[in-house]
């Protein structure tokens, strides 16, 4: 098991480029084409989001830790970077995936307890054979090349979190969005570091904005909040070779001035930072536009055509 994100499967093969990741999903349609003309779907987004609703609701029955939750939907992201999702039946990857992030999370489900459950969920596209999660599971962790240990942002929000917040309120907030940067591809791009100091980010410039109660979205300015954490960034950036002394005195600070000399002092990748802020506001911006009942709909029918649910 690598204890170290740099030494790890994932930074080795399952940290990707912008680009790379494009072409991955393009090659799967490019293969597919016919399927996917025959079942359009809700863009990407979208579907992350009713997936990460799926795992939760799942997740919920079965009393089931955030951190294993969070290990289950980059599972899902990874598997669905090899193979169609047209192709699957995404309420059993969906159950699979809690399955093995469990067992990898130690904190192991009986696997007739989450086959019943998914079926109280999913009545309809759900079988009650365990042979069937059975096999799901041993085609995700081929798919994974056996490469399953997650590497969390989690572990460097708490280790940070005392450095720049001051309230439980901050620190819930921060964990909130690193929860909600799951629905995007960021786990896929950038290493957990910078997802913990996006949230943190995130946040002190909610707070600063005077809109600490929820994530950022249109109707809390969400482009204001992009030019404020750029802004910070920018400073970040312009400081870094400049003394200590030339920064100004540590007392008169805000806390985003904080953060911005912290992050001139460090390696850390700013340009990486700046994305995932990005990144992140255009989420919720998209998540305004979200309807879940149409999202179901069209995953529900090509299951049933395709006799995906048998």
């Amino acid at each position: 098991m690598a204890a170290n994100y740099w030494e790890s499967t994932q930074r080795k093969h399952w940290q990707f480029s912008k680009p790379e990741l494009a072409r991955l999903r393009q090659k799967l349609e490019d293969e597919d084409k016919n399927l996917v003309q025959a079942y359009p779907l809700p863009q990407l987004r979208h579907l992350s989001i009713f997936f990460n609703q799926q795992v939760k609701r799942l997740g919920k029955r079965l009393a089931v830790r955030q951190q294993a939750m969070a290990t289950a939907q980059l599972y899902i992201k990874r598997f669905y970077t090899k193979i169609e999702i047209r192709r699957t039946n995404p309420y059993l990857l969906v159950a699979t995936a809690v399955y093995l992030a469990c067992k990898m999370e130690e904190s192991p489900q009986h696997i007739r307890l989450v086959v019943s459950e998914a079926r109280s969920l999913w009545p309809d596209y759900f079988n009650t054979d365990t042979s069937k999660l059975g096999e799901c599971e041993f085609f995700l962790i081929s798919e994974m090349n056996s490469q399953m240990i997650i590497h969390q942002p989690y572990r460097s929000l708490l280790a940070l979190q005392d450095q720049f917040f001051d309230t439980q309120e901050e620190t819930n907030l921060a964990w909130s969005v690193v929860n909600d940067h799951y629905m995007t591809d960021l786990p896929l791009l950038y290493p957990p570091h910078i997802l913990a100091l996006t949230a943190i980010l995130l946040v002190l410039v909610l707070q600063t904005n005077g809109n600490s109660a929820a994530p950022p979205t249109p109707s809390t300015g969400g482009s204001n909040l992009a030019s404020a954490a750029q802004a910070a960034l920018k400073n970040a950036t312009q400081a870094r070779g400049i003394s200590g002394t030339e920064k100004g005195p540590a007392t008169s600070r805000t806390k985003i001035q904080r953060f911005s000399v912290w992050l001139s002092e460090s390696t850390v990748d700013i340009e990486a930072m700046v994305d995932s802020i990005q990144e992140m506001i255009s989420f919720y911006e998209c998540q305004e536009q979200y309807n879940e009942k149409s999202t179901r709909e069209q995953i529900n029918r090509f299951i049933k055509a395709r006799n995906l649910d048998k």
